[in-house]
């Protein structure tokens, strides 16, 4: 695809990107190297969300089973409503008030599940989400602050399988995923979206950050409502629009900042442009 030409452009070291058709999962277009190894940083928490939805289906523990803070539940955590603060164990709200961004929150979602499967987390997700999509060279560091929440690995060739699933579940059941990402958990909740600021309501699912309404945003200003997904600290995003039918995959090795918040939206929008002809 010509538009994921635009990458070239970007102030960084290194980029790739690809675009996933959700129909069969076909890659439209891919542009960069695709087996560079780049951290995901908060790109990290949509695998942990997978591997938690997994383990509820597996049994291991409940949505609605307490987990965090008094009061806050596995639903609390995946959707940044448990009360704890950004980066450390600290408690600044009542479960299910805010939608407090939450590292922190996920380290807890990840022992959680340690805690009732008997299995590392890291271990838990390659065995439950990685292995089975062929995900090899994908991987939770557990030496990283918050393994769970940000210390995530990965090519674009790996998360082109991730994407081709979150279009068409294999992993998962349909309506688990579509509950996941297509409703908003606790709605009304607001909070800031990093990097761009309150938004009134800030609307999650479980795991997956929900368009909606949201402007400006990380995605395209021709991107669906219903688009999901997440960016990360370290340049890299991954949303999936189930109107359009693809998902777009970007991994790069500079921070997030405003040459991101610049250069995103438009590649996209030339993505989606390019798709509609």
């Amino acid at each position: 695809m010509e538009s994921l030409r635009k990458i070239e452009s970007w102030p960084v070291p290194h980029a790739a990107a690809a675009v996933v058709r959700g129909a069969d999962g076909a890659v439209l277009g891919a542009h960069g190297p695709q087996e560079h190894v780049f951290p995901l940083a908060s790109v990290t928490k949509l695998l942990t969300s997978y591997a938690v939805l997994v383990a509820v289906e597996e049994g291991v523990f409940e949505l609605d089973d307490p987990a965090g803070p008094e009061g806050s539940t596995v639903r609390h955590l995946l959707a940044h409503t448990s009360g704890l603060a950004f980066d450390e164990h600290k408690v600044m709200a009542e479960p299910g008030n805010r939608r407090l961004y939450s590292n922190a929150g996920f380290d807890v979602l990840a022992r959680t599940l340690e805690q009732a499967a008997g299995i590392e987390f890291g271990r838990y997700a390659a065995e439950a989400v990685f292995q089975p999509l062929g995900m090899h060279a994908t991987l939770i560091n557990t030496a990283h602050r918050t393994p769970a929440g940000a210390g995530g690995l990965s090519t674009v060739a790996d998360l082109t399988r991730f994407a081709a699933e979150l279009q068409s579940p294999k992993l998962l059941d349909p309506g688990t995923l579509r509950a996941a990402t297509r409703e908003v958990a606790f709605p009304g909740a607001s909070g800031v979206l990093p990097g761009f600021g309150h938004r009134r309501p800030n609307d999650w699912g479980l795991g997956f950050e929900i368009r909606d309404g949201k402007a400006p945003h990380w995605t395209g200003t021709t991107n669906s409502a219903a688009t999901f997904g997440h960016f990360g600290q370290s340049g890299t995003f991954l949303w999936v629009d189930p109107e359009a039918g693809v998902a777009c995959v970007a991994l790069t090795d500079l921070d997030f900042g405003p040459w991101a918040a610049e250069v995103w939206p438009v590649l996209s929008d030339a993505v989606l442009a390019e798709l509609r002809g």
